[in-house]
């Protein structure tokens, strides 16, 4: 028989408390997110949140390759042709319930530990940043390619990337550039690095604790837990901080334009920051475009504010061409050559912008917080 994609378990603990364990099974996709997964997740932790038995969630996966390496977007490409600008409702149920699920761990009400090895991409750093603590390894690839495949950094990434340092997290939507561990907690994306190694001694002490049932203290008995793992923890460079000054010069001012002019311009003798430019320059214009804008409007939003303004966004994708042809380019065919419409930032205009975040779909996602 075929193993879910999804496994759940406890974690008995001393005081006759437990914690829920899921773990994203599937390691040959590299645990990419599916919609059977999200189906799988949101009515268990929902559960587990009603569940006085239950004092915490560890969510993990499978395998040591991945965490999970974005979404799993083979069945909406599929839609993305069959439909195309008429009304797609699998894409209205597939984004409307995979941001419920990233709501649901922002507002879980008991600790939500999310432990992020290997690559951690796309849907996978959106359902890793919602956590109460967020561990990343030596072995943590993270990034948000979403311009790649002429989608841009979605599942609440508006929100969390614009939190990040001056405009790093701008750099990162513009550029999909790779981080490692310390970057990622240099940017706020994760707490804390503990070694993968050290797993067992974290589940171990998790197991050892009485858990008091409340929230807030239970949150700080898990960052105990967490700080004494990661003592003497081998300390990794970080290239976001490294070039701080650069991408804040780079990534300076009002028009998008001159940062573009900028990126295409660079020249630098770090292989990570030229790629990073590289990419941009490959990347979708309607993507940079649109990233660009949700950086604009999305300050002063909630967070349930900016994942439905987000589902909007999604939705203007689909009924655009991008998005499908980033997939096919990418993860069907494979070429790595897409035919971008539009062909360069200059051809944007206001309202191709304007259509892409108009309201659309009738199924928007349950955005009610559990705290």
């Amino acid at each position: 028989m075929t193993e879910p994609v999804v496994l759940f378990d406890s974690l008995p603990t001393a005081n006759g408390k437990r914690f829920g364990v899921a773990t994203l099974n599937a390691p040959a996709s590299l645990n990419s997110l599916s919609v059977d997964m999200v189906r799988l997740l949101t009515p268990q932790l929902r559960e587990w949140a009603a569940d006085d038995q239950v004092v915490g969630v560890l969510l993990q996966a499978a395998g040591e390759k991945a965490f999970c390496a974005g979404g799993d977007l083979r069945q909406l490409y599929q839609t993305l042709l069959d439909r195309g600008e008429r009304r797609n409702e699998y894409a209205e149920r597939f984004f409307a319930e995979e941001y419920e699920l990233d709501h649901l761990i922002h507002t879980f009400p008991k600790p939500f530990l999310c432990w992020g090895h290997g690559i951690v991409m796309g849907g996978g750093v959106g359902l890793m940043v919602g956590a109460s603590h967020r561990v990343v390894t030596e072995g943590s690839r993270i990034a948000m390619p979403e311009i790649n495949i002429g989608l841009y950094p979605d599942v609440g990434g508006s929100w969390f990337l614009r939190r990040a340092p001056g405009r790093t997290g701008l750099f990162l939507a513009l550029t999909a550039a790779q981080i490692n561990a310390a970057d990622a907690i240099f940017a706020g994306l994760a707490d804390v690095l503990v070694p993968q190694a050290r797993k067992a001694q974290v589940m171990e002490a998790i197991g050892a604790t009485a858990w008091q049932g409340q929230g807030e203290a239970d949150r700080a008995l898990l960052s105990r837990i967490l700080a004494t793992a990661a003592e003497d923890a081998p300390r990794l460079p970080s290239k976001l901080r490294e070039h701080y000054d650069t991408i804040e010069a780079l990534m300076a001012g009002d028009d998008l334009l001159d940062i573009a002019k900028r990126l295409r311009d660079l020249k630098a003798d770090d292989a990570w920051l030229q790629n990073a430019a590289t990419a941009f320059t490959k990347g979708a214009p309607s993507s940079i475009a649109l990233s660009w804008e949700l950086w604009r409007r999305v300050p002063r939003m909630s967070l349930a504010e900016v994942f439905r303004l987000e589902y909007w966004a999604s939705l203007g994708f689909c009924a655009h061409k991008d998005f499908a042809e980033g997939i096919r380019a990418v993860l069907v065919d494979k070429d790595r050559n897409p035919k971008w419409q539009p062909a360069t930032l200059d051809e944007i205009t206001p309202e191709f912008v304007q259509d892409h975040l108009r309201e659309r779909g009738d199924m928007a996602p349950e955005l009610v917080p559990l705290r």
